[in-house]
Formats: structure tokens, sequence, C-alpha cells
């Protein structure tokens, strides 16, 4: 697989599926696929080739800049994404830099974005199953939660909903996380760096 110009690109939201975890920190990913899939005008429908839902479509603007686009929402639970994402890969011919993963960073405080290639997972149960199913040199768009409050386990925060206070600027985050997938993949990510790192 080349890493062609004309290559789509595979979006990838992690979360763990089912309605019981639908609003929890840790499906922070799932949520900003769902808003770029509303703006390309996409429902996710379930892959024919992997345990995920996709949506298919174009993004950013006319003209060269426009890119055809995988938006994915695994549907393995959190820690055996690497699976369905290596399925979509294959069956896309998606080159791995050409992979953008977005998922909750424990190390940002709330609401901050990072983005970057490569790198460790930092614990992140998603990212270690796609590192190890593929290497570790795809996208990602690190969406920050915070640490845990006092003693509270990492488990039992990120499995929790977001604060009611977290709540009240959460849409707001979520949207600008989506901004800088548009951005990285219309302009790259040195521009969606300088644009949105903060």
């Amino acid at each position: 697989m080349t890493d062609d110009a004309n290559a789509p690109w595979l979006i990838v939201g992690l979360g763990n599926p089912g309605p019981e975890y639908a609003a929890n920190r840790h499906n922070v990913g799932f949520m900003v696929v769902d808003l770029l899939a509303e703006r390309i005008g996409g429902k996710f429908k379930r892959a024919q080739k992997a345990q995920a839902q996709v949506v298919e479509g174009r993004m950013g603007p006319p003209g060269p800049a426009n890119r055809r686009v995988i938006l994915a929402k695994p549907m393995s639970y959190m820690n055996l994404s690497g699976g369905p994402v290596t399925s979509l890969r294959d069956f896309y011919k998606v080159p791995t830099a050409h992979i953008v993963a977005i998922h909750d960073e424990l190390d940002i405080d709330y609401g901050v974005l990072r983005l970057k290639v490569g790198g460790g997972d930092n614990g992140h149960n998603g990212l270690k199953s796609m590192t190890k199913a593929m290497g570790a040199d795809y996208h990602r768009v690190r969406f920050g939660i915070g640490r845990p409050p006092g003693r509270m386990q990492v488990a039992d925060f990120v499995l929790k909903d977001f604060s009611s206070s977290e709540r009240k600027e959460l849409d707001y985050f979520v949207d600008r996380a989506a901004d800088s997938v548009e951005c990285l993949v219309a302009e790259g990510l040195e521009r969606a760096q300088s644009a949105y790192n903060s």
C-alpha cells in the first residue's frame, strides 16, 4: 500500500459499543466521528468486512483538498479495536499514514487537543490494540479528559459520564476536535497542529 495522496483516509473514533457507554469519557472518539458523519451527511452502517460501523463520504473543500474518507466506530470493545481497524485498512486499501485515531487522553486537561503521529499508548487500551495490530505510525487526535479526582481509579473515571460542569462545554470541544480532523485531512498535520494544539 503506497502513501498515495489520492488514497482514502480512515478516521477511527475509539469507544465502547452500547448505550450504557455512550456518554462515557472513554467514548469521546465516538462522539467526534458521530459529528463528522453528520457534517458529511452520512449514517453509520455495519461494515461488510469488519466488526465496525462505517460511513463513507468526502471531506474538505471542493477541489484537490477534497478527500475520500471512511469514518469508523469499532464495535469490538475498546481493548480489541486493532482487529476491526486492520480489517478496514485492508478492505479500503488505506495507507497507515492516512489512519487517524480519535481518543480520550488522561494526561491532558479537559477539552485540550493534541494532534500527533506515532508514539506510545500511555496505557490506553484502544491505542495499545491498534499499535499491536499495525504499528504506531498512525495519526492521533488526543482529546484531553484530565486525571481522575482524589483516589478514583482510572478505569472507573474513563467509564463514567462527563460531569455536569464538563457537559456544558462538551459540544464546543467535540466540535473543535471535529474541525481539527477536517484540517488534518485537508491541510496536513503541521497546519492542524499549529491551529488546534493548545
